[in-house]
């Protein structure tokens, strides 16, 4: 005769075991930090005397969301975007969440194809770099599917979303006090093409010059796509004019970068005959030739900072809209 099957452990046997409550149990076996140590260690060793499995998937479809946050960055070609990433996943990973990365590479059709994804996935959370274009009102439309969300980086208008970024207007205006303060009046400005990062921090590039008297000559700011070829030939293009340019600000440092390169072809070095100075701050920064003098919004900070406002967010649904804002600090290198 087969032997009785054994009656399923259920989370109430364990509630039972332990002397505490059903959502006690759910709670520590969620990895919760609001139990005391004591009480989470008791319930751990009765689920394991009575042999009871959690069923982590179970549990998610019941409650339509899971430890997964979904993190859709624009532009991993650029390693700004990549040390963001390397932050904000530290953050989430510590909290005992997984990380499922998309990269749009800017298209706006995969930014929508991959947030739906992510909402299918019940998503714990976002966290969006918006795509060049995005409309100001996806905030509200993830809000409206019931997950929380954080926008990075490039902000979205003056909406009621979570943010993290840096002062970029202030950033910008440092770089060009530095260049006046070196008794440079004819600045450029190196790459980017449109958005509201480029727009403040043109608007610290103009609030600069305005305050040392220096007219502003739209003909020294060279529109580009921001990145390494884009600054390439927006610094040939500035080096084209008459009279002479001889110092610039750059969108990001990948765009001043690409203008190293354009330097050197016409035999102008960074630093001697040409002042440069980026904006970001990434690894690359200290150790290109020569180290480039940048403004250091600290990367992985603000990745760690998203993470750390989307978390609380996740914990109260209902708090008000939070932001981190980076304060930038000029770091003065070779390069100018």
């Amino acid at each position: 005769m087969s032997p009785t099957p054994s009656k399923p452990v259920t989370i109430m046997d364990v509630a039972s075991a332990a002397k505490v409550s059903k959502s006690t149990v759910s709670l520590v076996l969620q990895g919760s930090d609001l139990i005391r140590d004591e009480t989470a260690e008791r319930v751990r060793a009765a689920a394991t005397r009575l042999g009871y499995v959690y069923n982590r998937r179970a549990a998610e479809l019941r409650r339509k969301s899971s430890k997964t946050i979904g993190v859709v960055i624009n532009d991993l070609m650029n390693p700004f975007f990549a040390e963001v990433l390397v932050g904000l996943e530290r953050r989430l990973v510590d909290a005992g969440f997984v990380v499922l990365m998309a990269h749009t590479g800017e298209s706006l059709e995969r930014q929508d194809n991959v947030l739906r994804t992510m909402r299918e996935q019940h998503a714990a959370g976002i966290a969006l770099c918006p795509a060049l274009g995005t409309s100001p009102s996806l905030a509200a439309t993830v809000r409206s599917w019931g997950i929380p969300l954080v926008v990075m980086v490039r902000s979205l208008g003056s909406g009621q979303f979570d943010y993290a970024g840096s002062d970029n207007r202030l950033g910008v205006r440092l770089a060009v006090e530095h260049l006046i303060a070196a008794g440079h009046r004819r600045i450029g400005f190196l790459g980017g093409r449109t958005g509201p990062v480029l727009e403040q921090r043109l608007r610290g590039y103009k609030t600069a010059l305005a305050a040392a008297r220096i007219p502003f000559d739209a003909s020294l700011v060279r529109y580009a796509d921001a990145t390494r070829d884009g600054g390439y030939e927006a610094a040939r293009a500035l080096l084209d004019l008459q009279p002479p340019v001889a110092a610039a600000v750059s969108y990001n440092d990948l765009t001043a970068l690409g203008a190293l390169s354009a330097l050197g072809e016409r035999g102008l070095r960074a630093g001697v005959d040409f002042a440069l100075v980026g904006f970001d701050n990434v690894l690359d920064a200290a150790r290109s030739n020569p180290p480039l003098t940048t403004i250091d919004i600290r990367p992985s900070e603000v990745g760690e900072h998203a993470a750390a406002i989307l978390l609380e967010r996740i914990e109260e649904p209902e708090h008000p809209r939070r932001q981190y804002l980076a304060e930038p600090k000029l770091i003065v290198r070779q390069s100018g």
